[in-house]
């Protein structure tokens, strides 16, 4: 058999920042996959309607309220919600940013940016492989950004934590190898999220993206999304420490 399975039947993934956009689209993709959600976002409310969402699928739905920049609080939940049942996905999807000049950047934005972005992505990364590593098992996924090795317009302290992503990956695939563990990541263009759509509204704006995309359109979340199916797959297996840029060509963009 040549095919390796893409389903997710009987797998356990978490997912931060689960109710809207990227992670949202995520939780959906896994569920038609057959995957048991543990889904965390601060509001309840917006846990409860994703949950409603994802009947459909028929399959286990946990939800965890909870801000990932107060991690320590939010794993003690989580063990309370799924005390006996192993991990085998876990994605790092909760980011934020604040569109703000190199020279107008305060302390107070930085450490807002950097807890949730990149101090929670690292010490939940550590509980989960901790989980993980009993029965010698699972998969990390790091939503990260092309703003990780490309300079662009969404502000240095983003770009800082979305390539402090990328170089988190590289090394926990190489530590955590032994434990057969992988760990990838996701490097996403423009897609239609609450994050981007302030700036989507902005004509020249998005003909700016758009010059720069060789495929010259906006993504969708399920072209996303289909790629977070293939790294939490058994599809995936051989691979890891790599970053999968997700960005209509984007990256490579020459002249």
């Amino acid at each position: 058999m040549y095919l390796p399975s893409f389903r997710l039947d009987g797998k356990l993934a978490v997912i931060t920042g689960a109710t809207k956009g990227i992670g949202r689209g995520i939780a959906h993709a896994y569920a038609e996959s057959g995957a048991d959600l543990l889904v965390i976002a601060r509001t309840k409310e917006d846990l409860v309607f994703l949950k409603e969402e994802l009947t459909p699928y028929d399959t286990n739905v946990y939800i965890v309220e909870g801000d990932v920049q107060q991690h320590k609080a939010l794993i003690v939940s989580i063990e309370a919600v799924i005390p006996d049942r192993h991990i085998d996905i876990w994605v790092n999807n909760a980011g934020m940013n604040i569109r703000s000049k190199a020279k107008d950047v305060t302390e107070e934005e930085w450490a807002t940016i950097v807890d949730t972005n990149m101090k929670s992505a690292f010490f939940l990364s550590q509980y989960a492989a901790h989980k993980m590593s009993q029965e010698r098992v699972g998969k990390i996924i790091n939503v990260s950004s092309v703003a990780g090795t490309k300079a662009l317009r969404t502000g240095v302290v983003y770009g800082m934590t979305k390539a402090a992503l990328i170089q988190m990956t590289k090394n926990l695939a190489l530590e955590w190898g032994g434990d057969n563990l992988t760990v990838n990541a996701i490097g996403p263009w423009y897609f239609e999220t609450p994050l981007t759509e302030t700036v989507l509204q902005d004509e020249q704006y998005v003909n700016d993206i758009l010059a720069r995309t060789p495929l010259n359109r906006i993504g969708e979340l399920k072209e996303l999304a289909g790629v977070a199916v293939f790294l939490a797959s058994e599809a995936s297996n051989y691979m890891t420490g790599q970053t999968l840029f997700v960005d209509g060509g984007m990256s490579i963009y020459g002249f």
